[in-house]
């Protein structure tokens, strides 16, 4: 398989990815914006989504202020910042045309009429009010392209670096979100369990559509430090750290039977902390710690695969 082929599906399934965790992320802001709290004003609340994208300098370069209006342009719609909605989506849809010939036809048509779809959509702005429906839109066209990717494309190595793309992608803001959103509200003035705390937690929940799978799984009312263990150690929370690295382990090792094996070490070494770690360890070390170092460590899997695979700048 040319490298280039896989640099372009790769990237595409990124920035699929990226989108999606995008609209989640400006989904549940808006949301935590409703409620009632006196404890933070609107700069406290819609920061955490440029801190996530790791987009504060460049924002601040070209935005006034962290008000719903820009921060909602700057990550929806603003095409000089790479993290968007709309710039990941074009680059999704580039990267998807240069490999038309490597996926099947469903996945280009998928690909091609949500961005399509999307030019459509943004054609007269997008209202602050209009937020949640767009998201949800983006969320759904995202789970369709998986959707028709797991039903129609062969399993050779373009299905294994399409997949690979996403799950790395997915793990990098999945830790984003929670440390950005963990420290915003883990020091509330308001008593643990009241109503406002209850209704934010319940939105980062709902962020990474895991609040069913914590009634399932606690059966008791949400508690930070059990929303922690779920979206970071348990394996059967689709979004969580440990499920995204179960799906890379075993990819990498089909593919780095040749070459690659620093990918594979690195996989290995992040799963092993994941699937043999305790919450009360990582308390220990402190959460956002963790989550720094986790980062750190997903960027440089991703930055090695770039390196033996791609075909692409690190």
């Amino acid at each position: 398989m040319l490298s280039r082929t896989a640099d372009h599906l790769y990237w595409m399934a990124r920035y699929i990815e990226r989108a999606e965790n995008m609209a989640r992320v400006l989904d549940v802001t808006y949301r935590m914006s409703l409620v009632a709290n006196s404890a933070y004003d609107e700069a406290a609340r819609w920061k955490p989504p440029v801190q996530i994208a790791d987009d504060v300098e460049a924002f601040e370069k070209n935005y006034s202020g962290y008000t719903a209006v820009n921060v909602i342009r700057f990550m929806a719609l603003d095409e000089r910042n790479p993290s968007s909605i709309v710039s990941a989506l074009g680059s999704a849809r580039e990267n998807a045309r240069a490999v038309r010939v490597a996926m099947s036809s469903e996945m280009w048509e998928t690909v091609n009429a949500l961005w399509l779809e999307l030019r459509q959509r943004i054609r007269h702005g997008l209202h602050e009010a209009d937020i949640s429906e767009f998201c949800d839109w983006v969320k759904s066209r995202s789970h369709l392209f998986r959707g028709v990717t797991f039903g129609t494309m062969l399993r050779d190595d373009s299905y294994k670096f399409v997949r690979l793309g996403s799950f790395v992608e997915r793990a990098d803001n999945t830790a984003r979100l929670l440390d950005a959103k963990y420290q915003l509200l883990l020091p509330t003035v308001e008593a643990p369990g009241g109503q406002v705390d209850y209704y934010e937690w319940s939105s980062l929940l709902r962020s990474v559509s895991a609040f069913e799978a914590y009634q399932k799984v606690f059966r008791d009312t949400i508690e930070p430090w059990k929303v922690a263990e779920l979206l970071v150690l348990r394996d059967d929370m689709p979004r969580s750290l440990h499920a995204c690295y179960d799906e890379l382990a075993p990819i990498l090792e089909q593919l780095c039977r040749l070459r690659g094996r620093e990918c594979l070490r690195l996989a290995g070494e992040n799963h092993a902390r994941l699937h043999y770690g305790r919450m009360a360890d990582i308390f220990n070390i402190g959460l956002h710690e963790f989550l720094q170092d986790f980062i750190l460590r997903n960027n440089a899997l991703g930055a090695e695969i770039q390196r033996a695979f791609l075909n692409g700048p690190e």
